[in-house]
């Protein structure tokens, strides 16, 4: 009879923390992505405005709508590093993430290492066992049919 691996609640502990760590880190990653998408829609807007602001510029306008023009884009490039900081800070916390992912890899790899060799031990032990007993079996069959010609 074969004995459990003794570490198998660390192993399944391991398993359902690298799933968390995987499903963490898709969040990780999909933040980050909606993040540069939200700075690139930004860049965007701005690039667009600052055209507007220079034909607008080329046609004449008088010192208000100047003004506006100029102010509107102040928001929007204070908007652009708000942003931008956002997406750097994520890239962190992704890079942390994969970081945290990779440990409970490995961790899971080390305890199904250890369960694999676990189970060729058993698996051998088995094996010796059971020739042991043909052995046995054997020699008293051969044991029986020496007795009954003697």
């Amino acid at each position: 009879m074969t004995k459990s691996f003794p570490l198998k609640p660390l192993l399944d502990l391991s398993h359902t923390r690298l799933d968390d760590a995987t499903r963490r880190l898709g969040e990780l990653i999909s933040s980050e992505n909606e993040g540069c998408r939200k700075l690139e829609l930004l860049q965007s807007y701005r690039n667009e405005y600052q055209e507007r602001f220079q034909d607008a510029a080329r046609e004449g306008m008088g010192p208000e709508a100047w003004r506006n023009f100029a102010a509107f884009l102040a928001r929007i490039d204070e908007a652009i590093d708000v942003q931008a900081k956002q997406v750097d800070r994520s890239r962190h916390l992704t890079v942390e993430g994969k970081q945290m992912w990779m440990n409970e890899r490995n961790r899971v790899k080390a305890f199904d290492t250890l369960q694999t060799r676990h189970i060729q031990r058993e698996a051998h032990a088995l094996a010796k066992q059971e020739q042991h007993q043909l052995d046995e079996h054997s020699a008293n069959r051969h044991q029986r049919k020496r007795d009954d010609r003697a």
